[in-house]
């Protein structure tokens, strides 16, 4: 059995081609993807070559993280059901060629686990999925029954931030500020305030979670904490980060690197989806055919009106 994958070669290299799929063991599932999403965050950093070491980081390999289709065969010990609409994190499983993450690819072979449910009414909305659980898992850790401070300050409006954003006024937290430098992407608000940095003059907040990704920031960010506050870094950064001591010394702030999501954080957000708690509506802007996927890879990232892609790979069914 194959697959059409997108395969980056090297950096800036992509193109889309047959790998050869494993036989199915136990539980696995062969999934087949209807739609996957291009992230502006860890897929621009394997495009750029920007990735840090991650385990299995190389090239070729197969990106993506975010895939959605319906399971088309289950193993003999598998309890999925054939033409379930699931979600797929990622796969590793094209022989050779790496799977980081994996997802972008016509036919997935994934273990049951890997292909999480979701509501047929989401269609392709739901490749955002992983970036809403990321966004919760940020402030819920999880959902422990002592979550963090939510953000009074969210540095970016990009998805991430939006979905942060979503959560405050689903919870009921209304007095936020969201920080975009990019007059494109500060529209689009429904119940927050969005402003440029240099129109903020607040010194006091008690918790700033950044998904910039600029690793630039932190000096920034910890000007204007209140004492005791909080940096939660929640973007995805490529280069180091450093700060000044003094000013982190004199706030006794603290600096907390958010996670990946867990599943509790992908039920939690299922849950608050259902309820009608949080929308995914208006986050996908541009969708191309899978088979433009190198001219969809590089508008995903050079477009700043590009807040999501998508590669619809119907076609390939």
């Amino acid at each position: 059995m194959n697959t059409q994958a997108v395969v980056l070669e090297a950096p800036e290299q992509l193109r889309l081609r047959p790998l050869h799929l494993p036989a199915l063991q136990g539980d696995d599932v062969v999934v087949e993807v209807e739609w996957s999403g291009i992230s502006t965050g860890t897929e621009r950093l394997l495009w750029t070559g920007q990735m840090p070491m991650f385990p299995g980081m190389g090239y070729p390999l197969v990106p993506g993280y975010e895939a959605v289709g319906r399971v088309l065969e289950v193993g003999r010990e598998g309890s999925r059901r054939v033409g379930q609409r699931v979600f797929v994190p990622g796969a590793r499983c094209y022989g050779d060629v790496r799977g980081l993450f994996g997802a972008s690819a016509s036919r997935l072979v994934v273990p049951g686990a890997k292909a999480i449910p979701v509501a047929e009414r989401l269609g392709a909305q739901a490749v955002l999925l992983a970036l809403a659980a990321t966004a919760y898992h940020a402030v819920a850790d999880g959902g422990r029954c002592d979550p963090h401070t939510p953000p009074d300050l969210i540095v970016g409006h990009g998805v991430l931030g939006r979905l942060l954003a979503q959560l405050n006024v689903a919870a009921g937290y209304t007095n936020f500020c969201v920080w975009e430098t990019n007059a494109q992407r500060a529209q689009g608000a429904l119940g927050y305030e969005v402003v440029h940095p240099e129109a903020d003059t607040r010194r006091d907040y008690r918790a700033i979670y950044d998904v910039s990704g600029d690793a630039g920031l932190l000096d920034t960010l910890i000007g204007r904490l209140a004492p005791g506050g909080e940096v939660v870094l929640a973007g995805f950064y490529a280069k180091p980060l450093s700060l000044n001591f003094a000013p982190a010394f004199m706030r006794e702030a603290r600096i907390r690197v958010a996670a990946e999501w867990k599943p509790a954080d992908l039920a939690a957000v299922n849950m608050l989806l259902d309820e009608g708690r949080l929308s995914l509506d208006g986050l996908i802007t541009h969708t191309e055919p899978a088979a433009l996927a190198s001219e969809a890879y590089g508008q995903a990232f050079g477009d700043a009106s590009c807040l999501k892609m998508v590669l619809d790979w119907r076609a390939h069914q």
